[in-house]
């Protein structure tokens, strides 16, 4: 039996607009007679609609999560992914809040604002978010109206927008500072593509370590992937070339996922990790762990930042004001296993 609004107000003996005012938390209303409400609503066991409570709130209580679509990529088992998404998720629970997740197209239109303004979110943590015209575009559009939202693992600096990021200026520089300790002196970098601001990162990590130890920024150990395990192999036809001839003793992959296919494509090709070449990674996903031998690498607190986005818009102990420009960066570690122990 479904127990309508009108049982609750007259058990109470108050208006059914009221009872709506309390379930809502909309306008003032005096304490006695919530409470009064809110008795009569348990002794009757009246749940409220949950379409009716977000018209009357004006809110939809989801929190959107804008993610990149990529065709033949399993997104939701991609580490990178999967730990921020459950960040975010433990935050909305927490808060009150469902995922709503929004998958945007490479090429197609970027209006998050829309999704604010048909009340589908409430607030929204882009994903993936590149630097280009159509994303800086929709990104301002959102900064204009004053729509809550953050960025992970991403800045426009000149933009000033929310953001929590890792710092990865930093762990880069240890990745490589790592393999020059070890004894390496030609270090080949497998960068991700450069319109993501933690790509440039991590060269400028790069180019620090290598200027620290005194040598010389060399353009022709730069390699590009684009954080796909695919990629990273591809690449190894080149590198394997390099590495037999003396010219590369170390690699230093921008992810795991690109290292792990490098790695498994050299062994094919005869040149082995912490023999022929080291190598660091960066992520410490699941699979640095347990593939063989064991991947050095850099580790990122992607479910932290998941966390801590969502609750910099949703938590009232720690969201900021719209208006206001934050950036939490967050720290990285390095975790050295077998891949950086060449035997020299």
């Amino acid at each position: 039996m479904i127990i309508s609004r009108k049982e609750v107000a007259k058990l109470a003996g108050v208006s059914e607009a009221t009872v709506s005012r309390v379930m809502n938390s909309v306008g003032p209303i005096k304490e006695e007679t919530r409470e009064r409400v809110l008795q009569a609503a348990a002794e009757l066991g009246y749940v409220p609609n949950a379409l009716a409570q977000q018209f009357a709130r004006r809110k939809s209580g989801n929190i959107g999560v804008i993610l990149p679509f990529v065709p033949k990529v399993h997104l939701f088992s991609t580490y990178y992914f999967s730990e921020i998404l459950s960040g975010i998720g433990e935050t909305a629970k927490r808060c009150g809040y469902d995922l709503l997740l929004i998958f945007r197209e490479p090429d197609g239109a970027r209006d998050y604002a829309k999704l604010f303004r048909t009340h589908k979110i409430d607030a929204c943590i882009v994903l993936g978010s590149q630097n280009v015209p159509e994303e800086r575009a929709a990104l301002a559009e959102l900064k204009a109206e004053n729509f809550p939202f953050c960025l992970v693992n991403q800045r426009f600096d000149a933009e000033h927008y929310r953001t929590v990021d890792a710092d990865h200026v930093s762990g880069s520089k240890a990745a490589v500072s790592h393999l020059l300790s070890q004894g390496s002196r030609s270090i080949a970098f497998v960068n991700g593509p450069l319109q993501y601001s933690n790509s440039a990162d991590r060269q400028e990590g790069y180019k620090a370590a290598l200027m620290e130890a005194g040598l010389a920024y060399e353009p022709s150990l730069i390699y590009h992937g684009n954080y796909s395990r695919k990629s990273g192999a591809e690449l190894a036809e080149q590198l394997a070339e390099q590495i037999k001839e003396g010219n590369i003793d170390a690699v230093f992959a921008a992810n795991d996922r690109m290292a792990i296919g490098l790695m498994q494509r050299l062994r094919e090709l005869g040149v082995e990790a912490g023999e022929h070449y080291a190598l660091v990674g960066y992520d410490d996903s699941d699979g640095s762990r347990i593939i063989s031998p064991r991947l050095s690498t850099v580790a990122v607190p992607f479910y932290e930042m998941g966390k801590l986005a969502a609750a910099r818009l949703l938590d009232p102990d720690q969201k900021t004001e719209t208006s206001d420009s934050q950036t939490d960066v967050l720290p990285v570690s390095l975790i050295t296993r077998e891949t950086s122990r060449l035997k020299r």
